[in-house]
C-alpha cells in the first residue's frame, strides 16, 4: 500500500455554470492553477466539492476530469462517503477504476453510529477496495466523533493510511498522533488549525484556503515539514485573516464567491448552499484585496 501524503491537499471546489450544469473548463482551470502553484495532492468531491447535491454521474464525471487533468503529477484522493454503509462500499470500488490514488472517506452522517459501528463502517469500506483510505473526522457536520481509540484501531487495517482531523480539538488531535500506527498520516482537516497539529506530529493539511492560495498553504506545510518553526509562524500570521473569513458562512460558500472575485470561476450554487449575505462578502473582498488576490472595488 504505497501512499505518501504530506504537504498540503486542496478540497477543491465544484464550478457550476450559470444554467446550474458542472462547469468543466472552470474545473480543468482550476486544476491547472493548482498544480503551477505547486499543490502535493488534489481531493475532489468532498465537502467543499458539494458533493452531497451531484448526481452520480456528475460525480463520476468530476473525478474523471481532475484525474485527466492533473495527468498523474499529484495523486487525486476522491471523496467517498456517505451513511449507508452499502452504497459507500460500492462507491469506493466503482471510483478505484478512475485512475485515483486513493479516497477520502468522512464519517456517516445524521445516523449517528457508535465508536463501533463506525470502525466496522471504516472497516467494510476499506475491505472492499484496494486503494489506500483516509477517515475524515468532522463532528461539526456529521454529529459523530471518531474518537482516538477507534482511530488507533482503524490505523492497524493495511489500506486505512491516514485521517483528516476536524475535530477543532487540540486535545484530540495530539492524542490522535500519538495512538496511531507509525506511519499513519494526521492531515489537519481545518486550515487554522495546520500550525499546532503539525507542531506536534501531523503531516500536512486538506485545505480549504489552498483554492485561492495554494502556493502559500504549500509553502506554510513544507515550513513545518522541515521544522522551520519561525518562518512557519510569521507565514501564518499573514494567512489566517484569509483562512478565518473563509469560514464566516458555511463551506463552501465563502470559497466560491472568493474564486469568483478572482474569475476563476462562476459565482453558482446548488440549494440549499445560497450565496453570502453583503456584509460577509465585504469582509471577505477585503481579505483578498490584503492578500493581493483581487483589485480593490473603487466606489
Amino acid at each position: 500500500m504505497s501512499l505518501e501524503i504530506r504537504g498540503c491537499g486542496t478540497a477543491l471546489v465544484t464550478p457550476f455554470r450559470k444554467d446550474g450544469s458542472v462547469d468543466e473548463e472552470a474545473l480543468h482551470r482550476l486544476v491547472q492553477f493548482q498544480l503551477r502553484e505547486g499543490i502535493d495532492f488534489l481531493v475532489p468531491c468532498g465537502t467543499t466539492g458539494e458533493t452531497p447535491t451531484l448526481e452520480h454521474g456528475e460525480y463520476l464525471g468530476v473525478i474523471r476530469v481532475v484525474v485527466e487533468e492533473a495527468g498523474g503529477k499529484v495523486p487525486i484522493i476522491a471523496g467517498v462517503g456517505g451513511n449507508n454503509t452499502k452504497k459507500v462500499v460500492d462507491l469506493a470500488a466503482e471510483v478505484q477504476g478512475l485512475g485515483v490514488q486513493g479516497i477520502l472517506s468522512v464519517a456517516p452522517y445524521y445516523n449517528k453510529p457508535t465508536q463501533e459501528g463506525l470502525y466496522q463502517h471504516f472497516a467494510a469500506v476499506a475491505e472492499a477496495t484496494d486503494l489506500p483510505v483516509i477517515l475524515y473526522n468532522v463532528p461539526g457536520r456529521t454529529s459523530s466523533n471518531i474518537e482516538p481509540a477507534t482511530v488507533a484501531r482503524l490505523s492497524k487495517i493495511e489500506n486505512i493510511v491516514g485521517i483528516k482531523e476536524a475535530s477543532g480539538s487540540i486535545t484530540q488531535q495530539m492524542e490522535v498522533v500519538y495512538a496511531v500506527e507509525p506511519g499513519f498520516a494526521v492531515l489537519s482537516g481545518d486550515d487554522a488549525f495546520t500550525l499546532p497539529l503539525m507542531a506536534v506530529g501531523g503531516v500536512g493539511v486538506i485545505s480549504v484556503v489552498s483554492n485561492e492560495i495554494p502556493g502559500p498553504m504549500v509553502k506554510l506545510a513544507h515550513l513545518l515539514l522541515d521544522g522551520n518553526y519561525a518562518e512557519a509562524r510569521k507565514l501564518n500570521a499573514q494567512l489566517l485573516p484569509l483562512m478565518q473569513v473563509n469560514f464566516i458562512e458555511t463551506n463552501p460558500i465563502p470559497v466560491k464567491a472568493a474564486l469568483a472575485m478572482m474569475g476563476l470561476i462562476e459565482e453558482v450554487y446548488r440549494l440549499p448552499m445560497v450565496p453570502m449575505k453583503p456584509e460577509n462578502r465585504t469582509r471577505l473582498e477585503k481579505a483578498l484585496v490584503a492578500q493581493g488576490l483581487v483589485q480593490p472595488q473603487r466606489a
